[in-house]
């Protein structure tokens, strides 16, 4: 059996004939706490799904974390240490690599790269490279068809645009620190063929990335044996700090790590910023429902002022009667928070389910607008609507509670 609060509360809901108006403005106070939660889920949910879809497509070209030597010291045994960190837990794999700035030229055009030695083999163990090969193939990195002498290169495809060059054609690295000669410093260059050509999804990986094997970067730039750094791929992205700092202390100096979150702290700290920003300005809209419900109660009040005498007359507590008015403002945030959900949610898995939204491939890099809806936003969200709506039956509800039987009664 429903306490008498509660049914007092859903019987005053219900609309008479003289009370149309209130019922009217209840209405429109629910819609506004609907339209408030679809429209913060909806917006969280492109937010989360931007932020992932960025995530992903950084660390598809990028490793998790980077093992370097203080002042870019070149780290010579590293075969030994790649042995070392892979029997660390939670590192799947590693792979050496080199990492120098360099000039890359073609027929047509000029171009500033940031050349990076790898293993192929490796590298596809800890990078998604080969998933992202749209011509030609990382075979072709090691040994180029046709058996031309020429070493191979692979390419971004903005970076291919911008040179003018398809795969198999030839290129020039040219690097700015070479040998010293009489007349000063003499650049460095070699010819290489475009092995490969990759689409990361990533404007400035496409235009400013290329790769060569190991070996041929080892001997344009005169290394050695010896590489930059090793980069590594881990179990859990968001244990990877953690990792790097257990790394780090097991190799000791001159070694150092860092995880892709601290590469890409700037990023992702504004990302984090722009959504908390949207949630605060968006909570707005549920604000603006909550004075409804103030309104709505008040004129309630009012509109009950003989019921609420009745009520007291016959036992009633201040306390029940201010029970009676919040049980009703709950109510229209219950129900406007629950339509909230539900009309966000299906929005939001339509629209990623269908592609509804498209974008232009070639200017956002994606092919549609992503949704992804985080449970612990959709928590906050509803608990935080709920919340309001009952900060705002407060003082209607102390004002109901307040009234004196009597003078509500003296005319009657």
């Amino acid at each position: 059996m429903l306490p008498y609060e509660l049914f007092i509360s859903l019987r005053y809901l219900k609309a008479k004939r003289k009370q149309t108006f209130i019922s009217v403005i209840s209405l429109i106070s629910i819609a506004g706490v609907a339209l408030g939660v679809a429209a913060l889920i909806i917006v969280l949910a492109v937010m989360s799904g931007f932020e992932g879809n960025l995530r992903d497509k950084i660390l598809g070209t990028n490793s998790h974390l980077v093992i370097l030597k203080h002042n870019r010291q070149p780290v010579n045994n590293y075969y030994q240490v790649i042995k070392t960190i892979e029997k660390t837990e939670q590192v799947v794999a590693a792979a050496p690599f080199i990492y120098s700035q360099t000039m890359l030229s073609s027929q047509n055009n000029v171009s500033g790269v940031v050349l990076r030695g790898i293993d192929v083999e490796m590298e596809q163990r800890v990078t998604n490279l080969g998933k992202s090969i749209v011509e030609g193939s990382l075979k072709a990195l090691v040994s180029p068809p046709g058996g031309d002498a020429l070493p191979g290169i692979v390419i971004g495809q903005e970076l291919a645009i911008n040179l003018g060059a398809f795969a198999g054609d030839t290129l020039t690295i040219v690097s700015p620190t070479g040998a010293m000669t009489p007349m000063g410093m003499a650049p460095k260059m070699l010819k290489v063929q475009i092995a490969a050509i990759f689409n990361s999804g990533m404007y400035e990986y496409d235009t400013s990335l290329a790769y060569v094997t190991l070996k041929t970067a080892q001997k344009f730039f005169q290394m050695g044996d010896t590489v930059t750094g090793i980069e590594l791929k881990v179990t859990d992205i968001y244990q990877a700090d953690k990792i790097a700092g257990k790394i780090q202390k097991q190799l000791g100096f001159p070694y150092w790590a860092r995880d892709w979150m601290e590469m890409n702290r700037n990023l992702f700290s504004a990302l984090k910023l722009e959504k908390l920003a949207m949630f605060i300005i968006l909570t707005l809209i549920v604000l603006v429902a909550a004075f409804n419900i103030i309104g709505t109660l008040t004129m309630m009040v009012m509109e009950k002022n003989k019921d609420i005498a009745i009520l007291k007359s016959m036992g009633a507590s201040a306390q029940s009667i201010m029970q009676i008015f919040m049980l009703e403002g709950l109510i229209i945030g219950a129900v406007g928070t629950v339509l909230g959900g539900v009309i966000g949610t299906i929005t939001c898995w339509a629209a990623d389910h269908y592609k509804l939204i498209k974008l232009q491939g070639d200017v956002y890099y994606m092919t549609h607008l992503p949704f992804k809806m985080q449970p612990l936003d959709v928590i906050i969200i509803c608990s935080s609507a709920i919340l309001i709506s009952f900060l705002a039956t407060l003082y209607p509800a102390r004002q109901a509670a307040g009234l004196d039987p009597a003078e509500s009664l003296r005319y009657e």
